[in-house]
Protein backbone atom coordinates (compact mmCIF):
# COMPACT_ATOMS: atom_id res chain seq x y z
CA UNK A 1 0.00 0.00 0.00
CA UNK A 2 1.29 3.30 -0.80
CA UNK A 3 0.92 6.92 1.01
CA UNK A 4 -1.06 9.72 -0.71
CA UNK A 5 2.01 12.68 -0.29
CA UNK A 6 0.87 16.20 -1.30
CA UNK A 7 3.10 16.85 -3.62
CA UNK A 8 3.56 20.48 -3.92
CA UNK A 9 2.46 21.69 -0.01
CA UNK A 10 4.94 18.75 1.88
CA UNK A 11 4.60 17.83 5.02
CA UNK A 12 3.96 20.63 7.01
CA UNK A 13 1.13 23.18 8.11
CA UNK A 14 0.70 25.75 10.15
CA UNK A 15 0.57 26.62 13.50
CA UNK A 16 -2.46 28.61 12.93
CA UNK A 17 -4.24 25.67 11.58
CA UNK A 18 -3.03 23.36 14.26
CA UNK A 19 -4.27 26.12 16.76
CA UNK A 20 -7.81 26.08 15.30
CA UNK A 21 -8.10 22.59 15.39
CA UNK A 22 -7.23 22.21 18.89
CA UNK A 23 -9.69 25.81 19.68
CA UNK A 24 -12.31 23.56 18.13
CA UNK A 25 -11.77 20.48 20.10
CA UNK A 26 -11.99 22.30 23.27
CA UNK A 27 -15.17 24.03 21.78
CA UNK A 28 -16.71 20.93 21.19
CA UNK A 29 -15.63 18.69 23.96
CA UNK A 30 -14.55 20.33 26.64
CA UNK A 31 -10.68 21.44 27.77
CA UNK A 32 -10.54 18.24 29.85
CA UNK A 33 -11.90 15.79 27.20
CA UNK A 34 -8.93 17.66 24.70
CA UNK A 35 -6.93 17.61 27.07
CA UNK A 36 -6.84 13.69 27.22
CA UNK A 37 -7.27 13.21 23.03
CA UNK A 38 -4.55 15.61 22.60
CA UNK A 39 -2.02 13.70 25.14
CA UNK A 40 -3.21 10.34 23.94
CA UNK A 41 -2.34 11.67 20.61
CA UNK A 42 1.09 12.74 21.71
CA UNK A 43 2.12 9.84 23.16
CA UNK A 44 1.44 7.64 20.11
CA UNK A 45 3.25 10.13 18.20
CA UNK A 46 6.30 9.70 20.20
CA UNK A 47 6.17 6.31 20.57
CA UNK A 48 6.33 6.27 16.65
CA UNK A 49 8.64 8.83 16.39
CA UNK A 50 11.18 6.93 18.75
CA UNK A 51 10.45 3.64 16.62
CA UNK A 52 10.84 5.28 13.06
CA UNK A 53 14.37 6.71 14.64
CA UNK A 54 15.38 2.72 14.36
CA UNK A 55 15.84 3.12 18.04
CA UNK A 56 14.69 0.15 20.04
CA UNK A 57 12.17 -0.30 22.84
CA UNK A 58 14.24 0.27 25.95
CA UNK A 59 17.35 1.25 24.17
CA UNK A 60 17.73 4.66 26.72
CA UNK A 61 18.86 4.34 30.39
CA UNK A 62 18.41 7.23 32.96
CA UNK A 63 21.61 7.45 32.18
CA UNK A 64 21.93 8.07 28.15
CA UNK A 65 18.80 10.43 28.52
CA UNK A 66 21.52 13.61 26.91
CA UNK A 67 21.43 11.74 24.29
CA UNK A 68 17.55 11.41 23.77
CA UNK A 69 17.64 15.05 23.99
CA UNK A 70 19.78 15.66 20.94
CA UNK A 71 17.87 12.59 19.13
CA UNK A 72 15.13 14.00 19.88
CA UNK A 73 15.71 18.05 19.02
CA UNK A 74 16.96 16.62 15.76
CA UNK A 75 13.21 14.78 15.37
CA UNK A 76 11.34 17.45 16.58
CA UNK A 77 13.16 21.07 16.24
CA UNK A 78 14.75 23.04 12.77
CA UNK A 79 15.67 19.80 11.54
CA UNK A 80 12.65 17.46 12.10
CA UNK A 81 8.92 18.59 11.95
CA UNK A 82 8.88 21.55 14.11
CA UNK A 83 6.96 20.37 16.96
CA UNK A 84 9.10 22.09 19.48
CA UNK A 85 13.21 22.71 20.26
CA UNK A 86 14.37 19.73 22.74
CA UNK A 87 16.87 21.74 25.27
CA UNK A 88 17.29 19.20 27.78
CA UNK A 89 16.66 16.23 29.50
CA UNK A 90 17.95 15.76 32.83
CA UNK A 91 16.80 13.42 36.11
CA UNK A 92 16.52 14.72 39.74
CA UNK A 93 15.26 11.89 42.17
CA UNK A 94 13.16 9.73 40.49
CA UNK A 95 11.65 12.08 38.11
CA UNK A 96 13.07 13.40 34.45
CA UNK A 97 12.85 16.80 33.66
CA UNK A 98 12.50 17.36 29.88
CA UNK A 99 12.86 21.39 29.13
CA UNK A 100 11.50 22.58 25.73
CA UNK A 101 10.95 25.75 23.79
CA UNK A 102 9.39 26.84 20.78
CA UNK A 103 6.32 24.71 21.32
CA UNK A 104 3.67 24.45 18.92
CA UNK A 105 1.56 24.35 21.92
CA UNK A 106 2.91 27.92 23.54
CA UNK A 107 2.59 29.62 20.39
CA UNK A 108 -0.16 32.43 19.46
CA UNK A 109 -1.12 32.36 22.86
CA UNK A 110 -1.07 35.68 25.34
CA UNK A 111 1.35 35.66 28.08
CA UNK A 112 -0.59 34.55 31.23
CA UNK A 113 -2.21 32.12 29.14
CA UNK A 114 -3.62 29.08 31.41
CA UNK A 115 -2.99 26.79 27.98
CA UNK A 116 -1.24 23.52 28.77
CA UNK A 117 1.04 21.82 26.04
CA UNK A 118 -0.83 18.61 26.06
CA UNK A 119 0.13 17.15 22.58
CA UNK A 120 4.20 18.48 22.90
CA UNK A 121 4.21 16.84 26.52
CA UNK A 122 2.33 14.02 24.83
CA UNK A 123 4.88 13.45 22.22
CA UNK A 124 8.03 13.30 24.57
CA UNK A 125 5.94 11.18 27.22
CA UNK A 126 5.36 8.63 24.66
CA UNK A 127 9.09 8.36 22.94
CA UNK A 128 10.52 8.32 26.75
CA UNK A 129 8.25 5.20 27.62
CA UNK A 130 9.09 3.59 24.56
CA UNK A 131 12.66 4.08 25.01
CA UNK A 132 13.09 3.35 28.82
CA UNK A 133 10.24 0.89 28.47
CA UNK A 134 8.92 2.07 31.50
CA UNK A 135 5.65 4.25 32.06
CA UNK A 136 5.49 7.46 33.66
CA UNK A 137 2.96 10.02 34.87
CA UNK A 138 3.61 13.48 32.95
CA UNK A 139 2.65 17.12 33.90
CA UNK A 140 3.49 20.35 32.39
CA UNK A 141 5.50 22.33 35.19
CA UNK A 142 6.37 25.37 33.97
CA UNK A 143 5.19 27.27 30.78
CA UNK A 144 6.98 30.29 28.89
CA UNK A 145 3.97 31.85 28.94
CA UNK A 146 3.93 31.98 32.76
CA UNK A 147 7.27 33.98 33.13
CA UNK A 148 9.55 30.48 33.00
CA UNK A 149 12.31 30.48 29.50
CA UNK A 150 10.92 26.77 28.96
CA UNK A 151 7.99 24.71 28.70
CA UNK A 152 9.25 21.98 31.35
CA UNK A 153 7.62 18.95 31.58
CA UNK A 154 8.49 16.15 34.19
CA UNK A 155 7.94 12.49 33.84
CA UNK A 156 7.40 10.49 37.45
CA UNK A 157 7.78 6.52 37.16
CA UNK A 158 4.13 5.05 37.52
Amino acid sequence: MSLYMRSELGDFNSIICFKAAIVGMEDMLGPQATAIALTGAGRKRGANLAESLGLKRGSASLGTLGDVAVKLNDALGTEGTRLCMVDSIDVQDDKVIVRTRETVCSAYEEQGSPRKCTFTLGAIHGALEYLLDKPFFGKHTGSVLRGDTHDVFEFTPR
